[in-house]
């Protein structure tokens, strides 16, 4: 009995972490931007190929995947100066100009690195409750993903950054006049977010094989959790996740893997047509 109840909330940690942890980011870049950011599954990748290149050419893999933020965190804020920061009051181009941006570095890293890429195997082995064995790294994917939304929660509600990132975004003019640096807050929160796209890769690195169209596998996810969330990663990604999370993990384990994507997808649709503003709105009506 006990092991069957520890299962199901495995699986339910397993699909929550990895909403989250897909999903932080552009929520950031996306939600509160409002940067269409097609290329968010590469800023995975990203932290996933920096990790691996990082730990074989021998850190530890604690360092190796802050190396492979850190990178995405860089590339972030290097990207929005050259190439986003003209296109935020055209957000049809910012879609167009992420997608090629996207193609060219999945390309690019075929090009370079080539078909595969050496793996890393899943550490801290596994642990048993009643009949079941359970991976212990899933259960720290768990941990982490509580742990960004906590450091979200502390870095817009609780620093000085955080004032002046939601200041600029809901009137950037009057921040501005404010003596608010605009663009400084701009690069950096387009950093934070590709950062935790790339720490979402560098924390799956052991679990995924390395192939240099894997950001595919993270975008689908990221986005219907952000468009069912709304703006608000604490208001609208938590919640969101939560309950795609409860309505994947109920059909995986009744129907199946496939049954389970396509009752997300669905679920995700029913949600938009009764919460138009996701969950971020609901709860803000709810709370005004």
């Amino acid at each position: 009995m006990l092991g069957n109840l520890f299962a199901g909330f495995y699986q339910f940690a397993d699909v929550f972490a990895f909403l989250v942890l897909s999903a932080a980011g552009l929520a950031i870049i996306f939600g509160m931007m409002g940067v269409i950011n097609m290329a968010h599954g590469e800023f995975v990748m990203c932290g996933v190929y920096v990790t691996a290149a990082s730990y074989h050419a021998g850190l530890p893999l604690p360092l190796a995947q802050a190396c492979g933020t850190a990178v995405a965190f860089l590339i972030g804020m290097v990207l929005e100066a050259v190439v986003i920061r003209p296109l935020y009051t055209r957000p049809l181009d910012s879609l167009l100009v992420t997608w090629g941006l996207s193609l060219v570095v999945t390309q690019g890293t075929l090009v370079l690195v080539g078909s595969t890429f050496p793996g890393i195997g899943t550490p801290l082995g596994g642990f048993r409750v009643g009949d079941y064995t359970f991976s212990a790294y899933r259960m720290v994917l768990f941990a982490a993903a509580i742990g960004v939304l906590g450091f979200v929660w502390f870095l817009f509600l609780r620093t000085r950054f955080g004032i002046q990132a939601r200041a600029v975004m809901q009137n950037p003019g009057m921040a501005q006049a404010l003596g608010v640096r605009r663009n400084r807050v701009y690069a950096l929160s387009f950093g934070v977010g590709a950062g935790l796209a790339g720490f979402c890769g560098a924390l799956y690195a052991p679990t995924m094989s390395l192939i240099p169209t894997m950001g595919s596998s993270f975008i689908v996810e990221s986005f219907v959790t952000v468009v069912v969330g709304g703006s608000s990663v604490l208001l609208g990604t938590a919640p969101a996740a939560v309950a795609l999370a409860v309505i994947r993990t109920g059909l995986n384990a009744w129907y199946g893997q496939i049954i389970g994507q396509i009752g997300l997808l669905v679920a995700v649709i029913l949600i938009i047509r009764v919460l138009p503003d996701g969950f971020t709105g609901w709860l803000t009506r709810r709370t005004a």
